[in-house]
């Protein structure tokens, strides 16, 4: 996996303090996103040892909230494998800190991902600029969805963590 930046005490990017991994690769390549520079798979750094005790040091401060996954898209297929590693690593290291992941997949397409259920909201579906809306929190078009994942693994259909 490679990555482009690591942002810290970040609070566009979910609820509370955060730090933002923002991963390389993404294939929806929507109109108007606004980090096209995270598309390439091939792009960035690659995500080594380093990186990730960058982040560990900041998810040990107690005033982050957790982290949020980011890029480009933490779900292409080739971040996949890394992307949920990584994941299990954190919530065993810090389980009381929470776990963003924004993906341009559906969540009805990567439910049936293993590691999901160790994500705590899933922000899905592709940017649409025809549904753009800059009053929404959390995502930039309606069609996107804020998922609670933990409340729509249990009842089965999803349940959105905010509106």
């Amino acid at each position: 996996m490679r990555y482009h930046n690591i942002t810290k005490d970040d609070m566009l990017n979910g609820s509370g303090l955060r730090v933002v991994l923002w991963v390389s690769g993404c294939n929806h390549a929507c109109e108007q996103c606004h980090n096209p520079i995270t598309w390439d798979i091939n792009g960035g750094l690659p995500f080594d040892e380093s990186a990730k005790e960058e982040i560990f040091t900041e998810l040990e401060k107690d005033y982050i909230s957790g982290i949020t996954l980011s890029g480009g898209d933490p779900l292409h297929p080739r971040n996949r494998e890394d992307i949920g590693n990584l994941i299990v690593e954190i919530k065993e290291k810090f389980p009381n800190k929470n776990i963003w992941l924004y993906t341009g997949y559906l969540w009805e397409v990567i439910s049936n991902l293993s590691f999901l259920p160790l994500v705590d909201v899933v922000v899905d579906g592709e940017f649409e600029i025809a549904k753009k809306d800059t009053s929404l929190q959390w995502k930039g078009s309606s069609n996107q969805r804020v998922i609670d994942v933990k409340k729509t693994l249990e009842n089965g259909n999803v349940v959105l963590a905010y509106s």
